[in-house]
């Protein structure tokens, strides 16, 4: 590629876009900076088109570098990076979503798209950078793509939005946007936010057009420098001959399967039955009129000699392309669906929870054909994630975690299981974010949540199923959730030319391969909670989102009225099964006397007690058991270890030690007071041991804590006097020095 090189401020923050740099031998190749964070898109297309595929093969990769945040791998035997991380799988599919909807219909050339991460300044996230270079090496390249596309993240802090925010900023925000598009149109939508309001959500897509249209701008002025034309590709279309033909024979049956007679639930069979009638009419003439090398009866197939082409092919591309014209057309023109549900209504919803007898929630959502089941796993603080991704620039734990599973069976097909794609990850990601904002604080609810969604049946909508059930499972375990979530998709059908759209709610499989747009809606009764929207058409526009955010919000009231009926709160009560955990907050600079020389002191509080026991830096201590007895032991224990002396406080302590001038009791485990020889009676002592001896218990209050955290104990003064009067009324007698109490750090406790 040229050189070239485009710089700008965006959001008061340097960027720039820039070629003929680096990677050379791509079809395009970006170098984007935003500050110090560093992206590096290439694009590369194969030179012949992909035989037999039925769809466009494009392959997105977003490779993270430990070395980009100057990290070296956690792990002991493994350096390299291997497997990408979920984090960079979404932000892989941010990309992909944001450009597959800009290349040509029918392209089957293979393209990979590689963003690669050199550098991470903490400040600015390289997800949102990476969309922009991705974008801008494919508009330079030869490659046919109908971009630019841009992407802004858009935050909101205090009230007041704003562009592309730090880390730092979204933490303490309650939106985290991202939206993509050409300028005009929006292409692709993520966010998660804290119960945000529909009318909050439409206006930070609104303010997010003017930054598209800036980085589009200079995606366009890069391009008048060093863009290069774009080849001519072959695209895979229907034949226009073979379309007619097949129009001729189908297009009433097909219309009839539809929107005939049928029941409902047999629909689907209809279609899928003239289908398989038509292809094989199709097949056998297309055979006949092989046989003849091309004579009249091949010439009818498509009206010209067909001998070289695959009917099957074109036939099955023609009858796609017609049954999406006959449910597009009966959406706009009659507003009539599939399944003949008004173009608002959810399908049914049903609900039941406790549906698992050995797990600590569990719950099973329907709706319509989909099916999905929850379960719930609770854990100790020391079962939670650890983080050791490119962007957690410090070691950080994840205590919520959802994860998806979405097997062959649940959509009737023979799949090999091999762990989780890139549409498990996401789609649990979703959930995931949909229910984050309501789930309690560890302070409140001091446990690690594991969720799991198994799709047993999908017919559209998994996702959102997921996000339903996960709520009730949570209910069901007795987490305390703030609010109930529910979730729901939406769809679209849009008439470019004529701007005439139709929004569906809850959209079945069939209309979500047939329409223009897939819009997941995640929310509580106060407000979003997640968002995810992805668009096969340009020509989305802000106001038409706006239209589908508020009709989102009636289907999500529906079904959130449902789940209510199975149950309205979580339970008072955790599951039997689920483990305990009882919480202590300690002083942060006692933790050492909790865990002790080489963790010995806690070993042999768990060993003892056969618990579990996980300390924070932030003093945090939770102890995890079913054993309501060995819980309470243990938690003494460590209470014992880290009490903070007041004087005032009264104890029944044993006498460790006796010294001429006085007694040490032990207080608690590694803690001792002295009481001096005149404070262990109101009668004048002569010898301690004329009162007390090693290992008596003997009843103490401290009466002074000196500036060296030494104890000064008395006995007498929780007995009464025989003279009458008050102890403060006493003379109280010189101290000796006591160094011998005090060890090398000034403590008068030994430390463990």
């Amino acid at each position: 590629m040229k050189a070239g090189k485009i710089e700008s401020d965006i959001s008061g923050k340097k960027f720039s876009l820039e070629t003929g740099l680096l990677a050379n031998q791509a079809n395009g190749a970006v170098l984007a900076k935003l500050d110090d964070t560093v992206v590096l898109a290439t694009a590369v297309m194969g030179k012949t088109i992909r035989e037999g595929m039925d769809y466009f093969p494009l392959l997105v990769d977003y490779e993270e570098r430990l070395y980009a945040a100057g990290k070296i791998k956690g792990s002991r035997f493994i350096k390299r990076e291997g497997r990408a991380t979920d984090e960079a799988i979404l932000s892989g599919r941010l990309i992909d979503r944001s450009i597959r909807p800009l290349f040509p219909e029918g392209m089957r050339n293979d393209v990979q798209v590689v963003a690669t991460i050199f550098s991470v300044d903490e400040v600015n996230d390289p997800d949102v950078l990476a969309i922009n270079a991705a974008s801008a090496a494919l508009v330079c390249s030869n490659i046919p793509f109908e971009g630019p596309i841009a992407a802004v993240r858009v935050g909101r802090v205090e009230g007041n939005f704003m562009a592309n925010p730090s880390y730092e900023q979204r933490k303490t925000g309650d939106l985290d946007l991202v939206v993509s598009g050409t300028g005009q149109h929006i292409m692709m939508v993520e966010a998660g936010a804290n119960q945000v309001t529909e009318e909050d959500m439409t206006a930070a897509i609104k303010f997010a057009e003017p930054y598209l249209a800036e980085l589009i701008k200079l995606q366009e002025s890069l391009k008048a420098k060093v863009g290069e034309p774009k080849v001519e590709v072959a695209l895979l279309k229907v034949d226009e001959g073979i379309l007619e033909e097949v129009k001729a024979l189908a297009y009433d049956k097909l219309e009839q399967a539809m929107f005939g007679t049928f029941p409902k639930e047999q629909r689907e069979k209809q279609i899928s039955d003239v289908r398989d009638e038509i292809m094989l009419a199709m097949e056998k003439y297309s055979a006949f009129a092989q046989g003849y090398g091309g004579s009249a009866e091949a010439s009818s197939v498509g009206g010209k000699d067909r001998t070289d082409l695959n009917v099957a092919s074109h036939v099955a591309m023609a009858l796609d392309k017609i049954t999406k014209k006959i449910i597009r057309s009966n959406i706009l023109e009659k507003e009539r669906r599939v399944d003949m549900r008004p173009l608002t209504q959810t399908r049914p919803v049903s609900c039941a929870v406790g549906v698992l007898p050995r797990t600590h929630g569990s719950a099973l959502f329907n709706r319509g054909e989909t099916q999905v089941l929850t379960a719930v796993t609770l854990g100790s603080s020391g079962d939670a994630q650890i983080m050791d991704g490119m962007e957690d620039f410090e070691e950080t734990t994840k205590r919520y975690i959802h994860h998806y599973n979405f097997p062959g069976f649940s959509v009737g097909e023979v799949a090999p299981i091999r762990g989780p794609g890139r549409r498990e990850v996401g789609h649990g990601a979703l959930a995931e974010r949909a229910i984050e904002p309501v789930i309690p604080d560890k302070e409140k609810f001091p446990y690690t949540l594991r969720l799991v969604s198994e799709v047993l049946s999908s017919n559209g909508s998994t996702s959102m199923a997921s996000t339903c059930a996960s709520t009730l499972s949570l209910m069901d375990a007795g987490v305390p959730v703030t609010d109930m979530i529910g979730g729901v998709a939406m769809g679209l059908v849009l008439d470019v030319e004529s701007g005439k759209f139709k929004v569906l709610t809850d959209i079945a499989g069939i209309e979500d391969a047939n329409g223009d747009m897939d819009f997941k809606v995640t929310g509580s009764e106060k407000g979003i909670t997640g968002l995810q929207m992805d668009v096969k058409t340009k020509g989305l526009t802000s106001d038409i989102l706006a239209r589908a955010l508020v009709q989102a919000k009636e289907g999500r009231m529906h079904i959130l009225s449902v789940m209510k009926q199975t149950l309205a709160a979580p339970r008072e009560e955790m599951s039997q099964l689920a483990p305990r955990i009882t919480t202590l907050k300690i002083n942060p600079e006692k933790i050492r006397d909790v865990i002790g020389t080489g963790g010995k002191i806690i070993n042999k509080i768990i060993a003892e007690t056969g618990v579990k026991i996980d300390i924070e830096d932030t003093g945090l201590v939770m102890v995890t058991s079913n054993n309501a007895e060995a819980s309470k032991k243990a938690l003494d224990w460590i209470e014992s270890l880290t009490h903070e002396f007041k004087v005032g406080e009264v104890f029944k302590g044993r006498v460790n030690r006796i010294m001429d001038f006085g007694a040490f009791v032990e207080l608690t485990p590694g803690h001792d007071g002295l009481c001096h020889i005149s404070e262990l009676a109101w009668q004048r002592v002569n010898r301690v041991e004329d009162v007390v001896n090693i290992g008596d218990e003997l009843d103490v209050k401290i009466v002074e804590i000196d500036q060296m955290g030494r104890i000064n104990l008395s006995h007498k003064v929780l007995v009464p006097r025989p003279e009458g009067g008050t102890y403060d009324e006493r003379p109280r007698a010189p101290r000796p020095q006591r160094d011998d109490r005090r060890n090398g750090n000034g403590r008068h406790f030994a430390r463990h």
